[in-house]
């Protein structure tokens, strides 16, 4: 392969990898978790970041309930959806992550530092030696 091709190469795995990104972004945009209460008292949509979107009563149950029960009802209704549309956004970016890095970890904000930098720097060579990292004994 001579120069050129492998310019051209390159640039078409580029394109590939941006209109993958792009594509991937539009997705997580679009992410959108609904969920109703056991006995319908409350349906909650959220977005993709759990953000809430949406409160619906579906039926006149929610009036016989009293306010700290309600409460109740809305946040574990708000709380599974929320966990639908982070399973549903690893579901998006676990095919883009490098091999072993926990999607589920990332959506959730719960990944350490270990997911995104390497244990040891990348360093030249040259450039350990020069620092005393990885100088032969002598």
């Amino acid at each position: 392969m001579d120069f050129n091709e492998r310019i051209e190469s390159l640039f078409e795995e580029y394109q590939r990898q941006r209109n993958s990104l792009t594509e991937m972004m539009q997705k997580m945009r679009d992410i959108s978790a609904t969920t109703t209460s056991a006995r319908r008292e409350v349906t909650v949509t959220v977005g993709q970041n759990g953000t809430l979107t949406d409160i619906k009563f579906p039926t006149g149950a929610y009036k016989r309930l009293a306010p700290a029960d309600l409460t109740a009802i809305i946040m574990e209704t708000f709380s599974e959806a929320k966990e639908q549309a982070a399973k549903e956004a690893a579901a998006v970016l676990e095919p883009m992550l490098p091999a072993g890095m926990d999607a589920h970890a990332l959506v959730r904000g719960t990944a350490g530092t270990d997911a995104f930098l390497p244990p040891e720097p990348r360093i030249a060579t040259s450039v350990r030696e020069i620092l005393g990292m990885g100088r032969p004994a002598t």
